[in-house]
């Protein structure tokens, strides 16, 4: 009830009104049915602003981080996440991967849309990293298709760091169904795992005309900092006065 509360009547409007997107290729998700839509992630708006502009409902799985943080704020965010129907996820090691896919799959069962994020993590500088294989585990074993989907101008929007929203054209774009069926059975062979992974990375990549980067976005951040730290012990800056 209170997902559909936010969607129509508390945030949805807002959202349209804000950011005014424009919506391309809305026919391309089936109008039921399971599947999974497979997007970029560019800003903290994607997880309200694809949502909001479906017509069915979507179920992402959100990482753990949303719904444990300290104190009144952290217990909202929390309280918020659960009551739009979103999944928290553990990221820290392979056997979270696993329990992350094993909520992935209940939601498909159910015939649900399941919104994932192939990627793992915001991108923290607009490009398009390498995809995290659990998409494929999941679309292999459930036997769906994957829609893929850009958010173009929500980087520009709202950037990593910023809370209140630039004004900024958004569009939200879908592509044509993705089918494997024809890897039925193959979902332990990491070569295809790999292949549709990467095959889904390329349709995004069409759609977003992104810059894409072969590397995950977690080693690439984790690089960007370590090299910051590095510059700052070898360059310290003066002090003031």
């Amino acid at each position: 009830m209170f997902y559909y509360l936010l969607k129509y009547v508390l945030l949805g409007p807002l959202l349209r009104l804000v950011f005014r997107p424009r919506i391309e290729g809305l026919e391309h998700v089936p109008a039921s049915g399971p599947a999974i839509v497979a997007g970029n992630h560019l800003s903290f708006s994607d997880h309200f602003l694809m949502p909001a502009m479906l017509k069915r409902r979507i179920t992402f799985l959100a990482k753990a981080e949303y719904f444990t943080g300290p104190g009144l704020k952290g217990r909202l965010t929390a309280a918020f996440f659960r009551s739009a129907g979103q999944i928290p996820v553990d990221r820290s090691g392979k056997e979270a991967g696993q329990a992350a896919i094993r909520e992935g799959l209940g939601v498909l069962r159910k015939g649900e849309l399941l919104g994932i994020y192939p990627e793992g993590t915001r991108s923290h500088d607009g490009r398009l990293y390498k995809g995290k294989v659990g998409v494929a585990v999941m679309a292999l074993k459930a036997q769906v298709p994957v829609i893929p989907c850009a958010m173009i101008g929500t980087f520009e929007a709202q950037p990593p760091g910023k809370v209140v929203p630039n004004l900024h054209p958004v569009v939200i774009r879908f592509g044509k169904p993705l089918d494997f069926s024809r890897y039925a059975g193959m979902e332990n062979e990491k070569a295809v795992l790999r292949a549709v992974t990467d095959e889904i990375m390329y349709a995004i990549l069409s759609l977003s005309e992104q810059e894409y980067v072969d590397q995950y976005a977690a080693v690439a951040k984790a690089e960007q900092t370590a090299a910051r730290g590095e510059r700052e012990r070898k360059f310290p800056r003066a002090p003031l006065g």
